[in-house]
Order: C-alpha cells, then structure tokens, then sequence
C-alpha cells in the first residue's frame, strides 16, 4: 500500500505546484477548523472553568477531532479504491494537494516581498498578518521582513515536509490526521490565559508530530543551502559588476547555527528550521515579538552577519523549494527501490 501512497504523494504535489488551493473549490482544513470551533465552544460549557476540567475538555477535543477527520478520510479512501486503484489513488492523489503548502505559502509570503519592494509598507504590513500569528500593527519594514522570512522557514517543516512525512506513511488518512492535529494547535496551542489548559493536549500532540519531520527537514534545508551556495558561487563566476563578490548563502553556516541555536525557541520543533535558514542566508531572526497585545521575550536566532533585506523573503523561498525538492527526490528513491 505504500507504493500507493508514493504515487499519490508524488502526485498530489504536482497538483498543489500547479493549481495551489482554488478559492471556489471549499478546503478540508477549513472544515477542520470549522469542527474545532463548535467542539470548543460545547465544550467549554459543559466542563466546569477549572484548569483540571479544562484539559480534560481540551483532551475531549482532541479525540474527537482525530477521530472524525479519520474515519471520514478513511471512508473516502476506502469507497474510491472499491470503485477502482486508480480510483483510489486519484482522491489520494487530490487529498495530498490539497493539504501541501508549497504554492500558496510561497505566493502569500511573496506579496510581502513585492510590497515591500514597491516602497509600500502598509501594504507588507497588511500580507505578513495573513501569514503570522504576531501582532503586526507597530512591525517597521525589518520587522515584517523577519516575520516573512521566518513563517517560511518554520512552516516549510509544518506545511510541506510534515505532511508528505505522513502521506507516505499513512497515505490520505495519515496527511489529514496530521493536517488535524495541526489545525487544532495553530487554534488553541497557545500558553495564554484562554489556551494554556484547554489546549495543552493538542499542542503537546502537534510538538510529537513534528519531531521527526522537523528534524528531516532541517536535514534537507541545509542540504538545500549547499546547492544555492553552490550555485551562487557558479552565477558569481559568470557574473561581471558590483554584486559579484556578495554571498547571500552558505551551507557551513546553516549547520553552525543549528547545532547552536536549533532549541532557541518554547517549541522543541520551530528552531530546527529557523535556525537552518537563519545560518544559510547569515541573519539574526526571531528575539523579542507580541501576541495578542503582549510582549513575549524570546531568544534570537542567527548572527547579524549582514543586515536583513527585504529580498531575504524571496531567498528563503528558494530555501524553502530547494528544501522540498530535496524531500521529493528521496520519496522518489524510496518508490523507485519499493517498485523494482
């Protein structure tokens, strides 16, 4: 069955690479999302308000989630592969595109940048706050660069590696449980007065997860940042001008600062990337941010061995694609040897 997965993976982010997530077309996360809120909302009036009581409500959640987005994925699969195995790898195949994050992260952190190189600040300031869960109202262009760059990074573990990690593993049962577990972390995994009990369970789950793919995908980002520096350096060769003897990436580097800073964060999972990208392109990243109206203080990441630019968004991008195609390129290997 796994050789299925494979194919349906492999396919499933050919889709998301071309088509993205057609606004016409209703999302399962969205569904998700949708399950969660009504669970939430019965649930915090039928268990008392008491920290107890409310990690058992969150716990309730939890289950129930898991269990609902399961068995409905699990009974899609299963009535598409009695039609027909190709059938049932074709709704796989639509499963996994619709749950990768490549295009529309890559075109979503991308209107920052090009705002931001338009001179309109406002306007950066307006698409980061699509993209991050920090207060961007006071963010200076700096600021809003740092938070694009580091939503890329972060989230090319929790929204491209992560997912096709258990898209082959469980196929399209495995990425919707996981793009669950997601969901409900990116919902109530916060340690505020509202989440710190409720949602205790669900982000302990989601930091469980994305253990293994975290560390896959720092593994495969600096592998990623060797082949920009190599290129780079093949472009600089050829280039003629000013700009020839600037380096803007480094493979070195990236695993410097993750072997240092990879744990510089609450989560034991969100450095791992970060701090990746911070070393390849050769900023300092994270430190201080609001949530919510409060000051969180919070390490930095990186060393300010150059000041961060705005075209910083587009270079973590190509660390973010070089990253995924570095991922592809092993589940392909990994289906070719299971196939002959």
């Amino acid at each position: 069955m796994i050789r299925y997965h494979i194919l349906a993976a492999l396919a499933g982010c050919a889709l998301d690479a071309l088509f993205g997530d057609p606004r016409r077309i209703p999302h399962p996360v969205c569904g998700i999302g949708t399950l969660i809120a009504w669970l939430e909302a019965r649930l915090r009036k039928w268990f008392p308000a008491d920290a107890k009581s409310e990690r058992r409500a969150g716990a309730v959640m939890v289950s129930s989630v898991l269990l609902i987005t399961g068995l409905a994925a699990a009974l899609i699969l299963t009535a598409a592969y009695a039609v027909h195995p190709l059938a049932g790898l074709a709704v796989e195949s639509v499963m996994c595109g619709q749950m990768m994050a490549w295009r529309s992260l890559r075109k979503e952190s991308m209107k920052v940048y090009d705002a931001l190189a338009a001179g309109d600040v406002e306007g950066a300031r307006k698409a980061v706050s699509m993209i991050v869960g920090r207060d961007t109202a006071s963010l200076s262009d700096l600021g809003i660069t740092k938070a694009a760059v580091e939503t890329v990074a972060e989230n090319t573990s929790d929204g491209i590696i992560a997912p096709l990690f258990y898209m082959v593993l469980g196929g399209g049962t495995g990425i919707f449980l996981y793009k669950a577990v997601n969901t409900m972390d990116s919902m109530v995994g916060y340690k505020n007065d509202r989440y710190i009990n409720f949602g205790r369970t669900a982000a302990r789950l989601d930091d469980g997860c994305n253990y293994i793919p975290a560390r896959l995908s720092a593994f495969f980002m600096i592998a990623a940042g060797f082949f920009l520096e190599a290129a780079e350096g093949a472009g600089r060769r050829l280039k003629k001008g000013d700009e020839a003897g600037i380096r803007h990436y480094s493979g070195t580097g990236g695993i410097r600062i993750f072997k240092r800073d990879r744990y510089n964060h609450k989560s034991p999972n969100s450095a791992q990337t970060e701090s990746v990208c911070a070393g390849v392109l050769g900023i300092r990243l994270a430190g201080n941010a609001c949530y919510f109206g409060r000051l969180y203080e919070k390490p930095t990441i990186g060393d300010a061995d150059r000041p961060v630019e705005y075209a910083d968004i587009r270079r973590a991008n190509a660390l973010m694609t070089g990253t995924y195609a570095a991922a592809l390129f092993m589940t392909a290997v990994i289906g070719f040897f299971l196939f002959v």
